[in-house]
């Protein structure tokens, strides 16, 4: 009996998990919530666009002129320089050993001056007590021609060793040169935003994709904002705009223009939206803040938004000649 019946079942049973299944299936999934909402503008007609913070003085990538070994690190992160400051020191000892050598060179040749001074003197002394003889009979002519000569010679003696010792001055001071160029030094004042050299590591003299050090001076912050080429005409200098920081719309602050580069570029600044395209070009237009107004770190993200015409065909703004 029981055999009967278990096939059909069997059979009614899968029929209903399968359509139990497919009901589930078929449920909308829930859309995941941003953990913050998007920034809205605050313009009716705007340009939007996405704005990398940086510092005053730009972002410095200090570099070093002589390549060699790392000695000394006189900085971390975070710190205050001065212009001129020493930021770190390539190994110095071979030219330290060097500038001996001239200097010792340098003393060679001033000896020399004033050997040659002495020969000089001495040789003027010779032909004046000839010079003086009034009997001719007494010295021959030959003799006197001779002395005259070996004054001649003991000038040129006294320029070439004069000479020498330029020459000696110049190497020395070129040896200091080098010295000095193995101690990297500040270029402004400002704040050190990142250290890539340690002591013992060898530090090329070349353009590097990660810089030795990052300097920049943070006394007012500036902001580059990438403005799509399509976009690019409805662009004012005059008009407002606003920078809200990426993941909280609740902190904002106004901006205000610095500069606009008139040259526009392939875009290299990404977002990561899936949206986004990766071939067009930008006009690259730098505002500035006051640090004190919003807390944000130099190569931060933020959300700008711009003034702007509503983009009929009867408006027309030159942002080149515009503000000129």
């Amino acid at each position: 009996m029981f055999r009967k019946y278990a096939l059909p079942i069997l059979a009614a049973a899968g029929i209903l998990f399968g359509v139990q299944t497919v009901i589930r299936g078929n449920k909308p999934v829930p859309i995941a919530q941003p953990v913050s909402p998007p920034a809205e503008a605050p313009f009716q007609s705007f340009i939007a666009g996405a704005g990398i913070v940086e510092a005053k003085s730009q972002n410095i990538a200090i570099g070093t002129p002589l390549p060699g070994i790392a000695k000394t690190v006189f900085v971390k992160v975070g710190d205050k320089v001065k212009a001129a400051q020493p930021l770190f020191q390539i190994d110095d000892r071979d030219t330290l050993a060097e500038v001996g050598v001239r200097r010792a060179t340098l003393l060679q040749a001033r000896a020399g001056v004033i050997e040659a001074q002495a020969t000089l003197k001495d040789a003027d002394t010779l032909r004046k007590l000839a010079d003086s003889v009034t009997d001719r009979r007494a010295i021959s002519t030959e003799d006197l021609e001779r002395r005259r000569n070996a004054v001649l010679i003991a000038k040129a003696k006294l320029d070439t060793a004069q000479a020498q010792v330029a020459q000696a001055e110049a190497q020395l001071k070129s040896t200091q040169t080098t010295l000095d160029r193995l101690l990297v030094r500040a270029p402004v004042d400002g704040q050190v935003l990142q250290v890539n050299v340690r002591p013992g590591e060898f530090a090329m003299a070349a353009p590097l994709s990660t810089p030795l050090m990052v300097l920049g001076n943070l006394e007012r912050l500036h902001i580059r904002v990438d403005i799509d080429e399509n976009d690019a005409w409805r662009f004012r200098r005059e008009a407002r705009a606003v920078a809200y920081l990426r993941g909280n719309r609740a902190f904002r602050v106004d901006l205000s223009l610095s500069w606009v580069e008139p040259f526009v570029l392939p875009k290299k600044s990404l977002t990561g939206d899936s949206t986004e395209r990766v071939d067009t070009r930008v006009l690259q237009v730098v505002y500035s803040f006051d640090p004190d107004q919003l807390h944000a770190f130099v190569g931060q993200q933020m959300d700008v938004f711009i003034e702007a015409p509503d983009g009929s065909a009867g408006t027309r703004v030159n942002p080149a000649r515009e503000g000129s």
